[in-house]
């Protein structure tokens, strides 16, 4: 069991200034945010595109914040349960934990979208070199999780069963590193080498892979994790959880995006008013 041993020896609290604590829950926002930059920067010199630096920065604030936001609202609306009709202001505790991806994907595009607005720069594509770096993010945000001890399986016998501390005493599946694995280090893997190619693929065909392989996990690792404790099961299953009830959409969405990438063709471009990037097999 030596992942057990791994998550015993570990601290929450990555360190202590006076009063005020960091928790590696934080650090892992802050590293998810700068690897997506880093990663829509470089991806977008790749496929050549007119994106400046202050653009990138600009866009990935408001992504930041719109992740913030509408993860937590999501996790108010859907995984709250009432609490927070009875106890409102604990809904801008966010120190309390409480945040949900769907919400969250939701809010990066809304904030991103709005930014790309008044620099008039090209939504579909500034979506699709986001989803490129957001993997990193997912995966320093469950690795995270496991720090914490919160999001575990069901009891499992495996030899790298973890016994959490509020978990009661039986080991469980640490299913928040197999989402670390799958909607991380896969995800990400498959989209950097789907960037590699120039001229880059057409408008939708990473948000909608994105979408797609991040629904497929996320339903599946459903399987092994327990629901949210407030909520249970639904429909009176045993198995049904609202995790999977909104990555669903997501798989829908997804295909439906890389069957209108395919069909449209429609070239990755920066600027609006800048000269497009001709699609595959367009080439002069």
């Amino acid at each position: 069991m030596w992942l057990n041993d791994l998550y015993h020896s570990l601290d929450p609290v990555a360190f202590t200034i006076g009063p005020f604590s960091v928790r590696w829950y934080g650090l892992a926002y802050l590293a998810g945010f700068v690897c997506a930059g880093i990663v829509l920067a470089r991806v977008s010199k790749r496929w050549k595109l007119d994106l400046t630096i202050d653009d990138v920065l600009d866009i990935m604030v408001s992504v930041a914040l719109g992740i913030i936001i509408g993860a937590r609202i999501f996790y108010v609306v859907f995984y709250g349960a009432g609490y927070y009709l009875e106890h409102p202001l604990e809904i801008f505790a966010l120190n309390q934990g409480g945040m949900s991806f769907h919400g969250g994907l939701c809010g990066a595009i809304v904030g991103g979208a709005l930014t790309c607005r008044r620099l008039h720069v090209s939504i579909p594509t500034v979506c699709d070199l986001a989803v490129c770096g957001a993997p990193l993010g997912l995966f320093f945000g469950r690795c995270a999780n496991f720090v914490n001890g919160e999001l575990w399986g069901k009891e499992t016998d495996l030899p790298w069963g973890v016994m959490f501390e509020s978990g009661g005493n039986v080991y469980r599946h640490p299913s928040q590193l197999y989402e670390a694995l799958l909607e991380g280090v896969v995800l990400f893997i498959v989209l950097f080498v789907l960037s590699r190619k120039y001229p880059p693929r057409p408008q939708g065909t990473f948000l909608g892979t994105f979408l797609l392989l991040y629904g497929i996990f996320r339903f599946l690792i459903e399987f092994v994790r327990l629901p949210d404790a407030q909520l249970g099961y639904l429909f009176g299953t045993d198995w049904v959880t609202m995790g999977q009830m909104l990555s669903l959409p997501l798989i829908v969405i997804g295909i439906v995006l890389l069957v209108l990438a395919h069909k449209w063709q429609r070239p990755q471009v920066g600027h609006l008013d800048a000269p497009e990037v001709e699609p595959e097999g367009q080439q002069q």
